[in-house]
């Protein structure tokens, strides 16, 4: 990062560490549900708010400090050098929040606090059934009625929805062919009659995601995040944001889970397991490279377009490359241990199988390269 990030990034460190017995609830995730952990996660976004860290970076009219947006990259990169767990909710926050702040301040104002102290958390409404990579064919509907809209349909894959109070939700208020340009992204309260959450069952025994319903819930019109038809634009700018400072945040936890796997590794490992540990490790600094670069693009103001495509791609390969190492390496660990450490990175280790799918296929984001940023002919690829 720049000089004036380093110095931001020696600051923190230093606070971290002054801090560190302060934080050691916060070093590994407790045992059991999604839930505990998710609530636990609460008490440590309330101490960085408290401290101010976690308010670097968003504007103050939000309730922020102020300063660039790779304010929040040097964050989430000192907490996992630290060895603290990157809150969850950090996920959800990088992609709606620069959404709200951009879109909706006024909706921002008032939530964009509660979730950095940890009153509330939120969702993202985007897939639904028969329309995932393909948000042109959502089949959500939002009704023009009085002052606002009745929106009825389903997403799914909500990642935490279960636990979120409010959702930023893209439905079709255009004529059922208008595709990309009959869409509007509405703020709805998910505690309100006609919206229901349920959690989705998941093979590593957490319920990561949820599927959303809606019958007949009213939203304000005060509640629409940009304009009405303009959801496909807030999608889009909302998109730079969960590849770019996402793929940042998860290379910052996927270099601790390498120093983690590394020291677990058995004496007399075999030459194949110590090969895909040695992977592991570029693609992850591969990762790295590509994201900071993305991430000061960000801070400058600046879209990436389609290029952020080379983040997801890589991000989903670095996910897969250090829990498939950690399996090699420690493979009786992955199958019986209990042990916290083990059973983060099993649960990891689970998770990281859909980051090729979730948030972008990443055969549609090779496809997006080869057509808008190579320009390669179709029987080039």
């Amino acid at each position: 990062m720049t000089a004036d990030l380093a110095g931001h990034a020696r600051e923190l460190a230093g606070w971290l560490r002054d801090n560190a017995e302060r934080l050691a609830p916060w070093r590994r995730r407790p045992p059991g549900s999604l839930a505990a952990a998710v609530e636990h996660d609460r008490g440590l976004l309330a101490l960085l708010h408290e401290a101010g860290w976690s308010r670097y970076g968003w504007p103050e009219q939000a309730g922020g400090l102020g300063g660039p947006v790779a304010l929040r990259a040097v964050l989430y990169d000192e907490l996992a050098a630290a060895d603290v767990e990157v809150p969850e909710a950090y996920v959800i926050l990088e992609t709606l929040g620069p959404l709200l702040t951009a879109f909706a301040p006024d909706l921002a104002a008032t939530h964009l606090p509660r979730f950095l102290r940890g009153e509330e958390l939120w969702g993202q409404g985007f897939s639904e059934p028969e329309a995932g990579s393909d948000l042109a064919g959502l089949r959500t509907r939002a009704e023009a009625a009085g002052n606002g809209f009745v929106v009825n349909g389903q997403k799914i894959w909500t990642t935490l929805g279960q636990f979120a109070s409010h959702a930023a939700v893209l439905a079709r208020t255009g004529a059922p062919d208008s595709a990309h340009r009959g869409l509007t992204m509405l703020w709805v309260d998910l505690g309100q009659p006609g919206a229901s959450v349920r959690p989705i069952p998941a093979s590593s025994g957490r319920d990561e995601f949820a599927e959303m319903f809606f019958e007949d819930a009213r939203v304000d019109g005060s509640r629409v995040i940009g304009e009405v038809g303009g959801g496909w634009a807030a999608a889009m700018y909302l998109l730079q944001y969960e590849r770019g400072m996402y793929a940042w945040l998860r290379q910052a936890i996927l270099h601790r889970r390498l120093r983690e796997v590394a020291a677990m590794a058995p004496a007399g490992a075999s030459p194949s397991s110590l090969a895909a540990l040695g992977r592991a490790q570029r693609v992850c600094a591969g990762l790295r490279a590509r994201s900071r670069t993305t991430v000061l693009r960000l801070s400058a103001g600046e879209n990436p377009g389609p290029e952020i495509s080379v983040d997801k791609v890589l991000l989903g390969q670095a996910e897969q490359a250090v829990f498939d190492a950690w399996r090699q390496l420690c493979w009786e660990a992955m199958a019986v241990d209990d042990g916290d450490l083990s059973s983060t990175l099993r649960e990891e280790w689970f998770y990281s199988r859909a980051s090729t799918i979730f948030g972008g296929a990443a055969d549609i984001q090779r496809d997006i390269l080869s057509d808008r940023v190579l320009r390669l002919p179709r029987g080039a690829r």
